[in-house]
């Protein structure tokens, strides 16, 4: 008997690629839920390196490691309509102690951010917008010789790590349809893709978390986490593009009632301001990175060649900034284009309207009656010869 056919994606996550997998045999990346007053609504992971390419689960003692071994824990901020006093509580009760008060200021803070903070090195890129928004973006970083410390708002896609050879991207893919061979039907063995799924991953500019590179140092580890942020922005922009693509077409295709409808929505003034959001996170990372970059120069265990790859990360950073730019511009056009189609539906009703005066104006006159006192020699009043020369023009 042929083997049963996997299917994957019945339901698709946008936000979590792990959904996209869960057919596929794969150990998740560690993580625990906090077990303090916030249990249950921050998501914390925690792993250790030991330098030679391998990681390890480990529990969650905000301890650093020793020789060549480091330490990484990640905090994931959920998303909602939240202060940021509330986010500060969260960190509060996952990362204190040993953390102090200013090092939880200086990851939870708004705005850009890079500094030394109780000795060590903090960054952090944390737009101000709320908390519930797709172009909301908070990532923040406090690095030490053998520990790092991360805080981001959501889930970043292949921030974390798994296996090797586990990845839906390495499977060997299938259509939702038999194949016939010499009029005989065949069943075909692989991982079924379902279209919305293919779709999804389209939109990805990066490969999923078992594709990543196990980092062997404190730097590696630094650059992989700047390069995740990247990646999500790109998700956005690549989706953003998509979207334009298919408004585009259904404008062409449309009617009256779409276009009115997206002038009463107002879909692209909320889409420009979006794209200012964005915007402000890219300028946010044309600020910090490179001052991320020239501290790390100065440290001794931060290698040179993953300073190489923060200059890398820092000029997609600035085409990236391009691209949205571009997108600002496509949309500043399709806005202009329905503002010119609205003021062509608002002439072309003034015109019908002064049509029906005209017809009908006259009528006025003749059921106005008569003037009490015309002058003499005159066969109209005055009134009256002002009237119908002003419907005649």
């Amino acid at each position: 008997m042929m083997q049963q056919q996997d299917r994957i994606g019945e339901e698709v996550d946008e936000t979590d690629i792990e959904s996209l997998t869960s057919s596929v045999p794969r150990r998740d990346a560690s993580h625990r839920f906090s077990s303090h007053q916030f249990s249950g609504m921050v998501r914390q992971r925690a792993y250790i390196f030991d330098g030679d390419g391998k990681y390890y689960n480990k529990e969650w003692d905000l301890a650093e490691g020793t020789g060549k071994e480091f330490c990484w824990y990640h905090v994931e901020l959920p998303k909602g309509n939240q202060k940021l006093s509330q986010s500060a509580q969260h960190l509060i009760d996952a990362l204190c102690p040993p953390l102090k008060l200013q090092d939880i200021l200086s990851l939870v803070s708004n705005g850009p951010f890079c500094g030394h903070v109780d000795g060590a090195l903090v960054f952090r890129v944390n737009s101000p917008g709320p908390a519930s928004s797709s172009f909301t973006f908070k990532i923040a970083a406090r690095i030490t010789e053998n520990s790092v410390i991360t805080v981001s708002l959501g889930r970043v896609p292949r921030l974390g790590f798994s296996p090797m050879g586990q990845s839906l991207l390495s499977e060997v893919p299938s259509v939702d349809s038999p194949s016939y061979y010499r009029g005989e039907r065949k069943e075909r063995n692989g991982i079924v893709i379902e279209e919305h799924v293919l779709e999804f991953l389209l939109t990805m500019n990066h490969s999923e978390e078992a594709d990543n590179p196990v980092p062997t140092s404190v730097s590696n580890l630094v650059v992989h986490i700047i390069d995740t942020h990247v990646d999500q922005l790109q998700d956005v922009v690549t989706k953003l593009e998509i979207e334009l693509d298919a408004v585009e077409l259904e404008m062409d295709r449309g009617g009256f009632a779409m276009k009115k409808q997206m002038l009463d929505d107002r879909r692209f003034p909320k889409l420009h301001l979006n794209l200012q959001r964005l915007l402000q996170v890219i300028a946010h990372g044309e600020q910090v990175f490179p001052r991320v970059k020239e501290k790390c120069s100065t440290k001794p265990w931060f290698l040179a060649e993953d300073i190489n790859s923060l200059e890398e990360l820092i000029g997609r950073l600035r085409r990236l900034k391009e691209n949205v730019g571009f997108i600002a511009n496509r949309v500043t056009a399709i806005q202009a284009g329905l503002d010119s189609w609205q003021a062509e539906q608002i002439n072309r009703k003034l015109y019908y309207l002064s049509f029906l005066s005209i017809i009908f104006l006259p009528l006025s006159i003749i059921t106005g009656g008569k003037p009490n006192h015309p002058k003499p020699n005159t066969l109209f009043p005055f009134h009256h010869r002002s009237t119908i020369l002003t419907c005649c023009c």
